[in-house]
């Protein structure tokens, strides 16, 4: 149970200070990137409105 804790936080601190899925997902030992989105993408709510970000950005031109 610590130890899971320990990944927990571990992977908490990683994705929130922008390490990629790809990347925690190999250091967690997951079989696939979708395992760590899963059990992680809860953590990453703001992704969606800086994609949204970058997106109007292209389309307004701006780089």
């Amino acid at each position: 149970m610590v130890r899971r804790l320990a990944q927990a936080g571990n992977a908490t601190m990683l994705l929130q200070s922008g390490v990629s899925v790809t990347t925690v997902s190999r250091r967690l030992g997951h079989a696939s990137p979708n395992v760590t989105l899963a059990v992680y993408s809860h953590l990453l709510p703001g992704d969606d409105e800086a994609a949204a970000l970058v997106g109007a950005q292209a389309l307004a031109g701006v780089r």
